[in-house]
């Protein structure tokens, strides 16, 4: 499957590989642009790939190992890689962070990217958003600059109810009712029987 992916190290100017085709023309140009300038400023490198689909039993975080072994074969050349994965079968993303690039990002940070940045909008369907705004915080943070941290979770209202709780139907009135019905119930026909047997 990792065979299946072009080797982005090989092409300085591409930066992301949408496989799994979930990104719009306008969001890939922007991400591209984003990271151009982000190599420019910090010579740290980040290359991004989509799929739809992994192996069995196999996760983001091993395939991108799996793809950072067959794109960078020296351990020179991935110092300043950054990789992020992303699966939209399982929703399941990696960032791999070589150790230059861990200068200016930290382990957590890069787990709440690949996270919190990335699978919040995700959540919502927006894939677009969700990328643009990993970019962006991604981007910031390897320039140098203070980390703008995740997007916030907005709280969702459930609207009031139509119907009654439990506790507002628990009422004796509506097992009196039934007793009463099946009284009658009982009653009527037995009296009618009766009636009709003395005439």
């Amino acid at each position: 499957m990792v065979e299946d992916i072009p080797n982005l190290a090989t092409s300085p100017s591409t930066w992301i590989k949408d496989q799994a085709d979930i990104l719009s023309l306008a969001t890939e140009g922007s991400l591209n642009k984003t990271f151009s300038q982000v190599a420019k400023q910090s010579g740290i490198d980040v290359k991004v790939v989509t799929l739809r689909g992994l192996n069995y039993g196999q996760t983001a975080a091993e395939f991108a190992q799996a793809l950072q072994t067959a794109w960078f074969k020296t351990s020179g050349t991935k110092d300043n890689q950054v990789l992020l994965v992303f699966d939209i079968k399982t929703n399941d993303s990696a960032l791999l962070v070589g150790d230059q690039a861990q200068g200016k990002l930290r382990e957590d940070i890069a787990q709440s990217i690949a996270t919190d940045s990335l699978l919040v909008p995700i959540r919502k369907g927006n894939y677009n958003e969700a990328f643009l705004g990993m970019s962006n915080r991604l981007a910031t943070v390897l320039k140098g600059q203070p980390d703008p941290g995740p997007p916030e979770e907005e709280a969702t209202n459930l609207p009031e109810s139509n119907y009654r709780t439990a506790e507002e139907t628990n009422d004796m009135s509506s097992s009196i009712l039934v007793i009463l019905l099946l009284v009658v119930a009982t009653a009527v026909p037995m009296a009618t029987y009766f009636y009709y047997q003395r005439t």
